[in-house]
């Protein structure tokens, strides 16, 4: 007889635990300096490139996973060119990407017909479905980020705050900003299997802006978004598992009522 509560006494719903840990902390690692730069359409964007790329997979039978992290890699690595030449506004150009990539993947996918394609799986994601070779994958991507934001935070951070003074500090401006756009671009592009399109820009900027209503510093504010997003994972997926609901969609859901509690207790703490 198993001590353990029935949540965990199933071997998928331990990987969907895993994997959901690994991309809360990520996300919300590399949303805390996405949402400073204003650039939270980012992820929306890049999220939608994914879509695009899976259906690209989807219909030439090549990996997803490998397509849809080229393609965003690819993607970010263009709109970072364009913010920098400033050929086009950057929100004009996050908004092309956004609509064009999912029109694109709309009509790519109505010539195979013949296929099926879940797509409610690709939109609001199937945690409770990951393998373990995507898990492995998911866990080692997190990792790597991990490792890369906090060796270079203090380099990020000053970015995120003056490029000016960055580049009169001698950082490597340029290049900074195309790996922390890679990295979200990878994040984002990894994280589809598991929180959804729709759903993974929602975890990369809410717990952000949840942890940013307490008015701390960057760096206990980059702490507790994690906390709020690790937090919305476990609790959202104890709620979908125990009420049959939809992971993804629970999860986000968690995370808003996080945020709703937050700004209620700020106005209270405020007026008092």
């Amino acid at each position: 007889m198993s001590f353990l509560p029935e949540i965990f006494q199933y071997d998928f719903m331990i990987r969907a635990f895993i994997a959901g840990t690994m991309i809360a902390i990520i996300a919300p690692l590399i949303g805390n300096f996405l949402v400073i730069r204003r650039y939270a359409l980012f992820a929306d964007s890049l999220a939608h490139v994914s879509f695009l790329s899976v259906a690209i997979a989807f219909i030439t039978g090549i990996s997803p996973i490998g397509v849809s992290v080229t393609g965003s890699v690819i993607a970010a690595v263009i709109l970072e060119k364009l913010r920098i030449t400033k050929r086009v506004h950057t929100e004009t150009s996050l908004a092309l990407f956004l609509s064009g990539s999912l029109a694109l993947a709309t009509v790519l996918l109505s010539f195979k017909k013949e296929a099926s394609l879940n797509i409610s799986s690709i939109l609001f994601g199937s945690i409770t479905t990951v393998p373990m070779s995507d898990l492995i994958t998911i866990c080692i991507a997190a990792i790597v980020g991990i490792l890369l934001i906090l060796i270079f935070f203090k380099e990020f951070f000053t970015i995120a705050f003056d490029e000016e003074y960055a580049l009169v500090k001698g950082i490597p401006v340029q290049k900074l900003n195309y790996l922390l756009m890679i990295l979200a671009a990878v994040t984002i592009s990894i994280s589809i299997t598991v929180i959804g399109v729709l759903l993974i820009s929602a975890m990369m900027v809410i717990p952000v802006i949840t942890a940013h209503q307490f008015k701390k510093s960057f760096q206990t504010s980059v702490a507790l978004s994690i906390i709020f997003a690790v937090g919305s994972v476990w609790i959202g997926l104890a709620v979908a598992f125990y009420g049959n609901l939809p992971a993804g969609g629970t999860i986000v859901l968690t995370a808003i009522t996080a945020f709703i509690i937050s700004s209620i207790f700020r106005k209270k703490t405020s007026q008092g």
